[in-house]
């Protein structure tokens, strides 16, 4: 696969996307295929599915002649991170609203954000609640005057018209896709591009059910139907959006030194932990073939070691 953003976006081209084949004994008995679509190595700096949700969005923001983007995040944003890069890419400026008034400015992603451009405005976590409202949003319109916004997580109805390219005909031979769920755009485009003989397993990064109604909620919103079948996996958010446990991350660090695949603690371990369990429980008929998109994301390990003091693999 070879996309990049159209004529109006020079700078920014996707690499080809490689198919990484698993072997184990474990796949073998249950007689079960298993892959990885390598999203996080589409591009060196927008990495993952935010290369796809930024993409149509950058097209929209030139076409109206829109020179500054602004969008939302935490300090360790991963939407954040690639922002930053694709709007430096595009001799766009940028601005960051950030969650929290006492975030680390020396932070991974905040301090690269900065090296590419990103003009950080830190609000306080209740005014940042309110994010979405016209009130808010009027408010910085009158501070950093004429932008173009791209919502938290970078979910829009262009979004998620850039990750329904992330599937195509030469992935139609998969019988699963799978993937992490955070705002839901990837999930929603991947359920527009499904093939009838498919299902697509999203595994919540989020701790609740409530991401069923969320998900239902956006399908009605941007009118997505499939041709497939879906479902959600609630059981593998280890303890919920951010958080982890031991077994999350030793896992992560068997993953890599036995197929040498870095994940990310936050979305695709517990994505690739998830598919795992359900492999050994028999959740998969036998002769499954098992696609599991690696959305990327790998830029916020740094972060987390920051944070926590524990190493994970990364390249």
């Amino acid at each position: 696969m070879s996309l990049n953003f159209g004529k109006s976006l020079q700078m920014l081209v996707a690499q080809p996307i490689p198919i990484q084949h698993l072997s184990h004994p474990l796949l073998s008995e249950k007689v079960i295929r298993l892959a990885v679509l390598r999203l996080d190595k589409v591009h060196s700096v927008v990495s993952g599915n935010k290369f796809f949700k930024l993409k149509h969005n950058l097209e929209e923001a030139k076409t109206l002649g829109k020179k500054t983007i602004l969008t939302f995040g935490g300090a360790f944003s991963n939407h954040i991170h690639a922002t930053a890069a694709a709007a430096h890419a595009e001799d766009l400026q940028c601005i960051g609203i950030i969650r929290g008034e006492d975030a680390d400015l020396a932070n991974p992603t905040l301090a690269y954000a900065r090296k590419m451009g990103m003009k950080l405005h830190f609000v306080d976590r209740e005014s940042y609640r309110n994010k979405n409202s016209p009130q808010f949003q009027e408010k910085l319109r009158i501070l950093f005057d004429d932008f173009y916004l791209i919502p938290e997580g970078g979910t829009n109805e262009l979004a998620i018209a850039g990750t329904k390219e992330i599937l195509d005909e030469s992935h139609s031979n998969y019988t699963h896709v799978a993937v992490s769920i955070g705002t839901g755009g990837t999930f929603s485009g991947l359920i527009a591009s499904l093939q009838p003989q498919q299902t697509l397993i999203g595994c919540s990064s989020l701790k609740g059910e409530f991401i069923r109604k969320e998900m239902a909620n956006l399908f009605s919103k941007y009118n997505i139907h499939s041709s497939g079948k879906w479902e959600i996996q609630t059981d593998y958010h280890f303890g919920g959006y951010g958080k982890h446990k031991p077994e999350l991350i030793c896992f992560m660090h068997w993953f890599y030194s036995e197929f040498h695949i870095p994940l990310d603690p936050i979305y695709t371990g517990k994505m690739a932990f998830g598919i795992w369990d359900l492999i050994e429980k028999n959740h998969f008929p036998k002769g499954s073939s098992i696609l599991m998109i690696h959305t990327g994301g790998l830029q916020g390990n740094a972060g987390f070691f920051k944070q926590t003091g524990i190493d994970l693999p990364i390249l």
